[in-house]
């Protein structure tokens, strides 16, 4: 039925699994990461209108990737936290990580013993962009995360923006999209979103959805393609469509 390599659909209110597949390989999970980098920084408790300042050390040393946002670029903990959601970037989730109190090592530490708190115990995270092919999970403990995450409104709020601008301090604007071209569809009622990217991972997609009257948990690792994890997504969504009579009911 899909293509990704390991898939997981839970029906969330009675946490039935609609379907599954390959759900306790251990994989590498890309940026699927920062969904417990958000976690972890709202229950810190940290101001959210505290400015943040990109700086050398929130530079990709790991898969060089690009980013927009230069070394001295100020924004609030609440923008960068926006930013690393919707639009999966990397150096504002290396901000965030290294402003948690302890640094770097301990944000990742933290992000560790939630996972644990959650259950979520073939999962381990060595950063909080998920560059590092050593953050790896299972489909079953990332049904968990988004379980967890869907908890914050935050973090729903801002997986599910399409787009947001920031104004940097020259007065220039940055526009960002949501990195899941599902999240703009009109046929989708997406309640949380979440893409991720590595070659060691493939494309990978955590979701939270109304289908069919359903609030389902969608999880989608090692798609290969570009347009797989969305071509999984929208076989998902029609297959409970279509199904739905039959399925168990919550």
């Amino acid at each position: 039925m899909l293509k990704s390599t390991a898939a997981l659909v839970i029906d969330q209110n009675g946490d039935r699994v609609l379907y599954a597949k390959n759900v306790d390989a251990i994989v590498p999970i890309a940026s699927i990461t920062k969904l417990m980098t958000a976690v972890v920084v709202l229950d810190s408790g940290a101001p959210l209108d505290e400015i943040l300042v990109v700086t050398e050390a929130d530079l990709d040393d790991v898969k060089h990737t690009r980013s927009r946002l230069r070394v001295g670029t100020a924004l609030t903990r609440t923008e960068m936290l926006r930013l690393a959601l919707m639009a999966s970037e990397n150096r504002a989730a290396a901000a965030l990580a290294r402003a948690g109190e302890g640094g770097t090592r301990e944000f990742a530490a933290a992000m560790n013993r939630k996972a644990a708190s959650l259950g979520m115990l073939h999962t381990r995270f060595v950063d909080g962009t998920g560059l590092s092919s050593e953050n790896v999970s299972t489909a079953q403990d990332l049904s968990r995360l988004v379980a967890a995450a869907y908890n914050y409104p935050l973090i729903r709020e801002y997986t599910t923006s399409t787009s947001y601008a920031v104004t940097l301090e020259n007065g220039r604007l940055l526009h960002y999209n949501n990195s899941n071209r599902l999240v703009g569809s009109s046929v989708w009622d997406i309640g949380l979103s979440k893409t991720g990217f590595i070659n060691e991972a493939g494309r990978c997609l955590v979701m939270q959805s109304r289908i069919a009257s359903r609030q389902v948990v969608i999880v989608l690792l090692d798609s290969w393609g570009k347009l797989t994890r969305v071509g999984d997504a929208n076989r998902i969504k029609k297959w409970i469509e279509t199904r739905a009579p039959r399925l168990p009911e919550s």
